[in-house]
Parts: C-alpha cells; structure tokens; sequence
C-alpha cells in the first residue's frame, strides 16, 4: 500500500478532527472531545502554532496524524511532546503508525530536543509494542496528572 507522510495543512484539519474523534470512541471517552475544527484551524496554522500536525495520506484522504508540540525539560532543556498519533481504525497494521512516529522522531532529531515524550494507555499492547520496540521505555512509576478546565477555576477561586 502506498501512502505519503507529510506536514498537515489547514485544509486537512476536518479529516484531523475526525481521527480525534474515532481515538476517544477507541479510549471510551466519546464525549471527551472540546476542541473544535476552529480551534485546530486556529490554533496550528497561526503565526506562533500551539502544535505541529503531521499525517499519513491515502488516494488525497488523511487517514492517520501526529500531533506534536513543544516543550522545555528543567532537567534536559528542549524536548518534543507527542500528544497523540492517531491510525483509522480500517488502516491499522498497514504501517502507518510507525511511519508518523518515524517522522515524528526524524523531526525532533532535527531540532535537537534531548527527549521526545508521549503517553500510552495500559491497555493499548499494540501501541506499547510497537514503541517498546522502537526503543522506548514505557515508564509504569510515573502518574499524569490533569487539572481541568473546571478545576482550573475552583482552584483560583480558592486563592
């Protein structure tokens, strides 16, 4: 199967925004999902972008994504954070997953970063394979912390 890797433009941003919706349909958080086709369009494609998208093209249809932004380490300096990675769930298995991650490190070696971080869920083993593989460690000590926007609110009213 023949697929392009490339740099997301503003225009594939629908096409992105349906791989993030059918990634929390997968992670059984349907109505997780706040961020709008706006938010994507303005947020990555401004003068100073909250995020690098890259995706994976089939027959002109984006049919997987990487999501990148980046990051400071007090203990490493510049590092790069993998947000999602995202593979249409009828793609998966055709190599599209390490082909956006391929990219993904390719782009963090050319900006020098020290690091390249993500999260994987415990339960998703394809994942975790396939990054364990490519010579990641799936840290199991470490907890994600989220304060959400409501929490983020209680706690200034609490100041």
């Amino acid at each position: 199967m023949s697929f392009t890797i490339r740099k997301a433009k503003k225009e594939d941003m629908p096409q992105v925004l349906l791989l993030i919706n059918q990634l929390a349909q997968f992670e059984n958080e349907p109505d997780a999902v706040e961020v709008t086709l706006k938010d994507l369009e303005n947020d990555g494609f401004s003068e100073t972008p909250a995020f690098i998208c890259f995706v994976a093209e089939i027959n002109n249809k984006v049919e997987g994504t990487a999501i990148v932004f980046h990051r400071f380490s007090t203990w490493k300096g510049k590092i790069l954070h993998l947000e999602d990675l995202i593979v249409n769930e009828s793609m998966r298995g055709a190599g599209l997953g390490t082909a956006l991650l391929d990219e993904v490190i390719k782009y963090g070696h050319q900006l020098g970063v020290k690091r390249i971080n993500w999260e994987v869920l415990n339960w998703n083993k394809p994942a975790i394979t396939l990054y364990e593989k490519k010579g990641a460690r799936v840290l199991q000590d470490w907890n994600v912390v989220h304060l959400s926007e409501q929490g983020i609110k209680d706690y200034i009213a609490n100041l």
